[in-house]
């Protein structure tokens, strides 16, 4: 593990660290810098902006809900939120379309930072410190062309959605959404150090954040001082590798949400990613298969200069968390197209070492990567 971690070091990640489970064994470990500036190393214990993860804690209290009553699976969301989605979609769009990415809703983050569209960071600094409204966000991808028919697969994967399914838990609780998942989410499953953001800092011991945009920020800027209002319950999030685990390994394990819940939950529908690959997707949970290992449950995601994935083995004795401090490595080649980079190759590598151990990654070294890739969630 060790030597698969420096592997993604030396193709040009600054920082990976790594928190692995095999039954009753831990183990983690670090390699790099948190600070490219100080030389200051990382750890396994840091913190870090977890992205799309926050995407299982939002389906998981929205299961919880379904589980009281409060909620229906195939209600329309126009019944509880008309305002937002109104006429024919709103009587259309499932809560389940929601949470399986079927709706149709196209992502609002291309309107939210527009020059993301000409490869410039204008929009990413111009809103490091801006605080968006949901509904304004939500608006945003309303008002957009559809990316597709509500319930049509395959879907297409969309922040707009967790961010509606935020404002849902804040109609049928009576509480703010990130309060909800708190107390019934992250404190149930006993997190210590997890958390949504209260301002741009994270608190505790982190690693600086570096995004390099395709190429556009050469080199790669700092953006872990940021506020995180334009991804809320889609994305903002904050834990560690060691109290990701615990989550997935509670979950899968029918300690957050029922048994039938988490059935639910496993019901996977093929989704289009943000970065165009196609991944089996359920309510809340990425499903990745492999060759040998067995099939493993759990979500990836990215905010800026942050990219960390986490899964658990289906029965529970396996898992791995992985965190890296750098993001949108590709360049682009004079098609536009993201070019292959060696870090793809090290992150792979690591992965399936993480997951399968060292005799069947040896077997199976060309095994894809488990992880959807990067995204902008």
């Amino acid at each position: 593990m060790q030597s698969a971690l420096d592997g993604v070091h030396r193709a040009g990640v600054p920082g990976v660290y790594a928190e692995v489970r095999d039954a009753d064994r831990t183990w983690r470990g670090a390699s790099g810098v948190a600070d490219v500036t100080t030389g200051r190393p990382v750890t396994p214990d840091m913190r870090q902006r977890v992205g799309s993860i926050t995407k299982t804690f939002t389906a998981a209290a929205i299961m919880q809900q379904v589980e009281q009553g409060r909620i229906r699976l195939d209600a329309p969301i126009g019944d509880y939120l008309p305002q937002l989605v109104p006429g024919e979609r709103g009587r259309k769009i499932t809560v389940r379309m929601l949470l399986n990415n079927t709706s149709g809703l196209p992502d609002y983050i291309r309107y939210a930072f527009p020059s993301l569209g000409e490869g410039s960071s204008k929009s990413l600094d111009d809103n490091r410190f801006r605080q968006f409204r949901p509904a304004e966000l939500i608006k945003m991808g309303v008002d957009a062309p559809p990316a597709g028919e509500p319930g049509a697969t395959p879907g297409v994967y969309s922040n707009t959605n967790y961010l509606l399914l935020g404002q849902l838990l804040e109609r049928v609780t009576g509480t703010t959404a990130e309060e909800y998942i708190t107390r019934n989410v992250i404190e149930r499953a006993g997190l210590r150090r997890t958390g949504f953001p209260t301002g741009p800092r994270i608190g505790g011991p982190h690693s600086r954040m570096y995004e390099a945009l395709w190429g556009g920020i050469d080199p790669p800027r700092d953006y872990s001082v940021y506020n995180m209002s334009w991804t809320g319950t889609g994305a903002a999030l904050v834990s560690t590798m060691e109290d990701l685990n615990r989550f997935y390994g509670k979950l899968l394990d029918g300690r957050i949400v029922s048994r039938s819940s988490l059935a639910q939950m496993q019901r996977t529908v093929p989704v289009v990613a943000l970065d165009g690959t196609l991944i089996d997707y359920g309510l809340g949970l990425h499903k990745v298969g492999t060759r040998g290992c067995g099939t493993f449950w759990g979500h990836d995601g990215t905010v800026w200069g942050a990219g960390t994935i986490s899964l658990t083995r289906a029965d529970g004795k396996r898992q791995m968390s992985v965190a890296v401090n750098l993001q949108r490595w590709n360049k682009p080649d004079s098609s536009g197209k993201p070019q292959h980079h060696p870090i793809d190759e090290a992150l792979k590598t690591l992965q399936r070492q993480a997951m399968c151990g060292e005799a069947d990654a040896r077997e199976n070294p060309t095994s894809p990567p488990a992880s959807s890739g990067p995204d902008l969630s």
